[in-house]
């Protein structure tokens, strides 16, 4: 009984304030239904625009990925170097050369058209880590693909948070059965570029402090659950120790480390391992929000950075240059899930340029042209 007084004492109440509220959203119109994922505004803010579409000088982009290298028609290369041509990129290092029979095939269908623009490193299949003469086989594999033409040997993330060995162990990063691997590369004089484990966001819980909740929610599977996987800080400390245990290897850090948060830290690490570079593929975002800091950061380390990209799309490679080159202000990032907020350009000198767009990958990798770069 009371329970229906109430209600209807409530009903006047209800339809006053419908009566108050505001009309409905026209056509075409997303208000209160609107979620944060639709939530895109456009910047009112009216300032100076610099789209720079070329970069100022040659560059390497020492991280990108072509899984179909092998079978790119010549037509589909060819649409390749025109476009980096349009952009001055100098060279390309497709990092998903892959094995034997498949990257020989990527070796002779994209370089053997275009021996000085396009590099391929090669990959080691880390399925069957402690099986019979794994570490044996995979080292004389590696050795047959550097001596095939592989100029570098990169290193995905599964190591460390996914590969398992045939005992269902978690195979870490500096897994003394990879030793040999990583040995061999130095012998041989071509570099590891390694990914381990992905933003420590990843990790934190998914709630309203962590910047990378959107992201999360858009790509789930994107979650490490601290209950079930190898923390960040474990995997990182791996990735670093193979570098320690390593000294004549030299090792490009994948995507600022992870640390492109926290530049000191990243300083701190380049200081202490003098055999590690890294590259800013797919962190821009992390450079473009803090400019005075970074610009100082790229100054002064700017013989331990090196350009990479990771995915390839032409319009994406823009928003670098923007922010290398140009002190804009408030301009937006390409990938929304990835960063919320805008980017500022840094300025960055001219002798800081050269260093990142070319110089480092020069010295990094083997048999570049450095004619390309005059």
């Amino acid at each position: 009984m009371k329970k229906s007084l109430f209600v209807l004492l409530l009903l006047p109440m209800l339809s006053a304030c419908a009566q108050d509220a505001p009309p409905p959203a026209k056509e075409g119109e997303v208000l209160g239904d609107m979620t944060i994922e639709e939530f895109e505004p456009r910047s009112t803010l009216v300032v100076p625009e610099n789209i720079v579409t070329k970069a100022k000088f040659p560059f390497v982009d020492a991280h990108s990925h072509w899984f179909r290298a092998a079978s790119m028609t010549p037509g589909a290369i060819d649409t390749l170097i025109q476009e980096m041509d349009e952009m001055n990129m100098g060279v390309i290092v497709n990092l998903s050369g892959q094995s034997g029979e498949a990257l020989q095939g990527a070796l002779s269908n994209m370089e053997a058209r275009y021996p000085n623009r396009i590099v391929t490193f090669a990959n080691v299949d880390f399925e069957g880590v402690g099986g019979d003469n794994w570490t044996e086989n995979a080292v004389a594999q590696l050795r047959t693909d550097i001596e095939a033409g592989a100029r570098g040997l990169k290193v995905y993330k599964n190591l460390g948070m996914d590969v398992m060995d045939v005992d269902g162990n978690r195979v870490s990063v500096n897994d003394s059965r990879l030793d040999p691997i990583w040995a061999l590369a130095g012998e041989m004089g071509i570099p590891v570029l390694i990914h381990s484990a992905e933003p420590a966001s990843f990790w934190k819980p998914r709630d309203k402090f962590n910047e990378k909740w959107l992201e999360l929610k858009l790509r789930p599977n994107r979650y490490r659950d601290p209950a079930t996987n190898a923390s960040f800080e474990e995997i990182m400390a791996e990735h670093y120790d193979i570098m320690a245990k390593h000294p004549n290897t030299t090792f490009i850090s994948a995507h600022l480390s992870w640390l492109g948060g926290d530049l000191t830290k990243l300083g701190e690490m380049l200081d202490t391992y003098p055999n590690m570079v890294t590259e800013v593929a797919a962190v821009i975002y992390e450079l473009g929000r803090q400019p005075q800091h970074a610009r100082q950061f790229m100054i002064d380390y700017k013989d331990r950075l090196m350009f990479g990209k990771d995915s390839y799309n032409v319009e994406e490679f823009h928003t670098y240059f923007r922010t290398f080159e140009t002190a804009d202000e408030y301009f937006p990032y390409y990938r929304k899930y990835h960063a919320q907020w805008r980017m500022y350009g840094m300025n960055l000198p001219d002798d800081v340029l050269r260093a990142v767009y070319y110089g480092t990958a020069l010295r990094v990798i083997p048999g570049l042209d450095a004619s390309l770069f005059e």
